[in-house]
């Protein structure tokens, strides 16, 4: 199976859980459970800078919202989300989680400490 690098946002998935977290996110930012979600997303789309970091990268990419991920990965349901993790195979390895999140504040320093995570799991 390839590796693949995993983004799960402390978000539910949908449509209204969608406008809803955007409308917090712009509202209280320092009240927000996903940090993934703060730094990485304006208060519309994804920030530019960030979507060309992703394409530049090696390996594919996926993004899920709470439940997803919990269904998809019924032995990581546990963890604290967000989580920035690679799957390899049928292994669930956490990069970056919850904790190392919520002390990222910027785009820049998101994609410095993932580009080290990756190197050190000889993602290059």
């Amino acid at each position: 199976a390839l590796m693949r690098l995993v983004f799960v946002y402390n978000a539910n998935a949908g449509l209204v859980a969608g406008v809803l977290d955007s409308i917090h996110k712009v509202a209280s930012p320092a009240t927000y459970p996903c940090s993934l979600c703060a730094v990485t997303y304006g208060p519309v789309a994804m920030r530019r800078q960030w979507r060309d970091y992703l394409a530049r990268l090696p390996i594919p990419v996926e993004f899920y919202h709470r439940p997803d991920f919990r269904a998809a990965f019924p032995a990581a349901a546990d963890m604290q989300l967000p989580l920035i993790g690679l799957v390899d195979g049928a292994r669930f390895v956490p990069l970056l989680d919850a904790a190392a999140l919520d002390a990222i504040s910027s785009v820049d320093d998101l994609i410095a400490q993932l580009a080290e995570r990756l190197r050190s799991q000889q993602v290059e």
